[in-house]
């Protein structure tokens, strides 16, 4: 199973124009990212596990990388980097095979093929904190915001970085959450779990069976953000997390990240016809 490493990156506010800059520098190098994505916002947030490495200090996260192996970044891009925490993950090579291809594919689909939205947003279930993965008034205001914004990366695909720790015991029950999303409740959204990977290494340590740590991480794609809250807003969601996603984490996190944007500052041409209009 291939190796890739997950990094999650801070650049210096010092740095001119910090992530053209950041992009135009790796450009430069022979590093080839499988996934390079602008960090929005956090969804949920770890409670357990890596909270110092990750929330200390107020840190802001800059760029998500997946690399596609496990070497270290380039030299040449340190001097602009603030912060960086990685994690290293097998990825099945069946998700790796094309990924270019299928991710342009997602990111930039056919009008036509993108699903509705069910209408779960006219009527949503509310909770108080969108800690359980449910659409919190906080979370439901700033998604109409960031949608309505006029921006690229509010109208786009949306990519969704999860990092996963299991109860003991409790994979199992995961595994049918994870059958759900693929088979009905993510996929009528347009859900789709475009890599999924078995943790290895977090921040340089390797990880020991049974550890308690970090057992997997995915990066879940949506159409739009709207396709996400219509997901978090509904019934037969909400059923399903409850049921199974809830009861089988020990810990969780989530980060909102966008790839669109990115990829106006990669200078990447995109036909403006088969541009997803949501």
């Amino acid at each position: 199973m291939p190796l890739c490493t997950i990094y999650l990156l801070s650049l210096h506010t010092t740095t001119p124009n910090p992530i053209p800059t950041f992009i135009s520098t790796l450009q430069s190098t022979s590093t080839k990212p499988l996934i390079i994505s602008r960090v929005i916002r956090w969804i949920i947030l770890p409670t357990k596990l890596s909270t110092s490495s990750l929330l200390a200090q107020n840190i802001h996260w800059d760029l998500l990388l997946i690399l596609p192996s496990t070497a270290p970044l380039p030299s040449a891009l340190q001097p602009q980097i603030a912060h960086q925490w990685s994690i290293t993950a097998g990825i099945p090579s069946r998700l790796l095979q094309d990924f270019p291809s299928k991710n342009k594919a997602l990111l930039y689909p056919d009008p036509t093929s993108v699903p509705k939205l069910t209408g779960a947003l006219n009527d949503p279930k509310i909770a108080s904190s969108a800690q359980g993965l449910e659409l919190s008034p906080e979370l439901s205001s700033w998604i109409q915001a960031f949608n309505s914004s006029g921006e690229r990366e509010g109208q786009g695909a949306v990519s969704m970085l999860n990092l996963l720790s299991f109860l003991p015991d409790k994979k199992a029950d995961y595994l049918q959450y994870g059958a759900a999303f693929a088979e009905s409740i993510g996929a009528r959204r347009g859900g789709n779990a475009k890599i999924v990977g078995t943790v290895v290494e977090v921040d340089g340590v390797k990880k020991e069976e049974g550890d308690g740590g970090w057992d997997e991480i995915a990066l879940a794609h949506y159409p739009s953000i709207l396709h996400f809250a219509d997901m978090l807003a509904s019934e037969d969601y909400q059923e399903v997390n409850q049921r199974y996603r809830a009861p089988s984490l020990s810990d969780t996190c989530i980060l909102f990240t966008s790839e669109v944007g990115i990829d106006g500052l990669l200078g990447k041409e995109v036909d403006k016809d088969k541009e997803s209009k949501l």
